[in-house]
C-alpha cells in the first residue's frame, strides 16, 4: 500500500488487505513525528505544555496511550504501534486489556498524555479496522492534527520500518503494561452518575456489549452499584455474531428479545469502541438517540442543574431546540463531524454535544462522544424519577413536541454525487412534498427547511460512495413522504 489517507475518523480498512503491521507502523512513524515536532499539539508544543500547566502537571518525556477493541488481530497491531512508538523515544502505557475510545480519552486527560493511539474499526463490520489518534485534549484529532500526521508518514520502503520489529504478539521491554486504566475511568463515571439512587432503584438492566469492549465496562459498574443485570454477547467472537456491531435496531433484535422474555426494564449497548449507544425500552422498542439525546438534556438540567450551552449537528433533531429553548440555553449548530462539537466541547461553555447517529458528549467529561456514559445516563433517569423509560417519554411529551425522523443511505458513483450537490446548489427545489421550502441551510450539504417546520437534507458522505438523506416532522408519516420526494429531487438530477 503507497499513500496512506489519515482523517478525523482514523485510517480504516480491510484487516490484512489494506490495514498490514507495515501500514501500522507508517502510521505509528507519522504519528511519532507529529508528537515530537508540531508546535502546538506535540509533546513541546504551546497547547499541549499550556493544558499540562492547568492540570498541575509535567513529564519529562511523551506520553502516549496505547489500546485496541476485540476485532481480529487488533491486539498485535496495538502492539506494533507500541514498539514503533518507544523506537522513537515516547513512553507507551499499553492498556492489557480492550479499550474503549472514551475510555482511553480520559485516560489522556487524566493522566496528561500527549495523546493515545487505538486499534479500532469501531461501528464497521468484522473484517474492517483501523488506528484512531486522540490528541491531549481528549478528543478525535482535528483537520490541523490528521494533515500534519499525513505529512509525516513515511514511505513504505522507509528505512525505518526495515529496521523495526513487525512480529506479533511481541511487546517491546520498553512498553509499560497499564492495569488501571479501567478503574480510573469507572470511579470517574461514580462521579457523574447518581450511585445512591442505583442502589436504591432496584432496576433490572440487560446489556449487550455487542462482543465489543463494553464487556468489561457495564456489568462491573451496574452490579457493584446493585442494578441486577441479565448480558448478551459478553464473549469473545472476532466476527461478532455475524452482525455489524453499530448499536442500530437490526443489530439489537437479540437484545430486544432478551429485553422481553426477561423482563427488564431497559436494554442498553455500545458499538464495538464504546463511542454510541443504543437503547431498547421495556417494550422492545428501539429509541432513537434523536429522542433521547434531549431527555438526557432535559435530566442534566432539571436533576443535575446544569447550565450552559448546547450544541449538535445540523441534522440533529431540533427536539434538542425544544428542551434548550425551554430552559434558556444558547443552541450552536455545526457541521457534520463530531470534530466540531469536540471543539466546542473543549471550550469549557457547553453542557453538552450531540449528533444523530448517536454520540454525545457532556461536560466534566471527555469532549468527544462516550457511549457508555450516554447508556448509564439513561439508566440514571430511570434510577431518579423512579419510572419506566415509556413514562418517562410519557412526561417528557407533555411538555415538548414529539417529532418522527428518518434517515436512507442511496448508493451513488463519486461523479454522480457531484452532479447532485452541483445542481442542487444551482437548482434548488422551491417546494418539497407540496410544502413551500422556507429556508435552505447549505452548512453540510443542503437543508431544506419547509413551512410549518419539517425538514429534509440530503448530504453526501464524508467516507464513502452514498447520498445521505435526512428527514423529520411533527407526524409520523411525512418523514417516510419527504425521503420518497427526496430521491425524485436527486434522479432528477441526473
Amino acid at each position: 500500500m503507497g499513500e496512506i489517507k489519515f482523517s478525523t475518523a482514523g485510517f480504516r480498512a480491510i484487516t490484512a488487505g489494506g490495514l498490514t503491521a507495515q501500514t501500522v507502523q507508517r502510521l505509528a512513524y507519522g504519528i511519532s513525528e507529529h508528537v515530537l515536532e508540531h508546535p502546538f499539539y506535540g509533546f513541546r508544543g504551546t497547547g499541549y505544555q499550556n493544558f499540562c500547566k492547568t492540570q498541575g502537571k509535567k513529564l519529562k518525556n511523551p506520553l502516549v496511550i496505547v489500546g485496541y477493541d476485540t476485532r481480529f488481530l487488533s491486539k498485535q497491531l496495538a502492539f506494533v504501534a507500541a514498539n514503533a512508538l518507544v523506537q522513537s523515544g515516547i513512553t507507551v502505557h499499553m492498556a492489557e486489556e480492550p479499550l474503549p475510545t472514551p475510555v482511553a480519552e480520559w485516560a489522556v486527560l487524566s493522566q496528561c498524555a500527549v495523546g493515545a493511539v487505538i486499534i479500532t474499526g469501531s461501528e464497521a463490520p468484522y473484517h474492517i479496522n483501523g488506528l484512531k489518534w486522540i490528541s491531549y485534549y481528549g478528543g478525535i484529532a482535528n483537520n490541523e492534527i490528521c494533515e500534519d500526521i499525513e505529512k509525516h508518514i513515511p514511505s513504505e520502503n522507509a528505512q525505518i520500518l526495515k529496521a523495526s520489529s513487525t512480529e506479533f504478539g511481541t511487546l517491546n521491554a520498553a512498553v509499560v503494561v497499564s492495569k488501571d486504566l479501567r478503574k480510573n475511568y469507572l470511579a470517574h463515571l461514580e462521579k457523574l452518575i447518581n450511585t445512591r439512587a442505583l442502589k436504591k432503584s432496584k432496576l433490572k438492566i440487560a446489556v449487550d456489549p455487542l462482543f465489543g469492549s463494553a464487556k468489561n465496562y457495564f456489568r462491573p459498574f451496574l452490579e457493584k452499584n446493585g442494578v441486577t443485570v441479565e448480558g448478551i454477547h459478553e464473549e469473545d467472537d472476532v466476527l461478532f455474531g455475524g452482525v455489524t456491531p453499530n448499536a442500530g435496531p437490526v443489530s439489537l433484535k437479540e437484545l430486544t428479545e432478551l429485553v422481553l422474555r426477561k423482563k427488564m426494564h431497559l436494554g442498553i449497548a455500545c458499538n464495538s469502541d464504546c463511542d454510541k449507544f443504543g437503547l431498547i425500552d421495556s417494550d422492545g422498542e428501539w429509541i432513537s438517540p434523536n429522542e433521547i439525546a434531549p431527555m438526557i438534556l432535559d435530566h442534566l438540567v432539571r436533576n443535575k442543574k446544569q447550565k450552559g450551552r448546547i450544541c449538535r449537528s445540523v441534522i440533529t433533531s431540533n427536539l434538542i431546540d425544544q428542551v434548550a429553548k425551554a430552559n434558556g440555553l444558547m443552541l450552536r449548530e455545526t457541521p457534520v463531524g463530531f470534530k466540531y462539537i469536540t471543539d466546542l466541547m473543549t471550550s469549557g461553555q457547553y453542557i453538552m454535544g450531540m449528533e444523530e447517529s448517536g454520540g454525545l458528549a457532556i461536560a466534566n467529561h471527555i469532549p468527544d462522544k462516550d457511549g457508555l456514559l450516554a447508556c448509564l445516563l439513561v439508566v440514571d433517569l430511570l434510577a431518579t424519577e423512579g419510572k419506566t423509560l415509556k413514562q418517562l417519554r410519557k412526561d417528557f411529551y407533555k411538555k415538548y413536541k414529539q417529532l418522527f425522523d428518518q434517515k436512507v443511505s442511496i448508493p451513488k458513483t463519486e461523479t454522480e454525487i457531484n452532479r447532485i450537490m452541483e445542481r442542487l446548489d444551482i437548482r434548488p427545489p422551491l417546494s418539497i412534498n407540496k410544502t413551500s421550502v422556507w429556508r435552505i441551510d447549505n452548512t453540510d450539504g443542503f437543508k431544506f427547511l419547509l413551512k410549518g417546520g419539517s425538514w429534509l437534507a440530503i448530504r453526501p458522505s464524508g467516507t464513502e460512495h452514498l447520498i445521505r438523506m435526512y428527514a423529520e416532522a411533527q407526524d409520523e408519516k411525512t418523514p417516510a413522504a419527504l425521503i420518497k420526494e427526496g430521491k425524485k429531487i436527486i434522479d432528477s438530477m441526473l
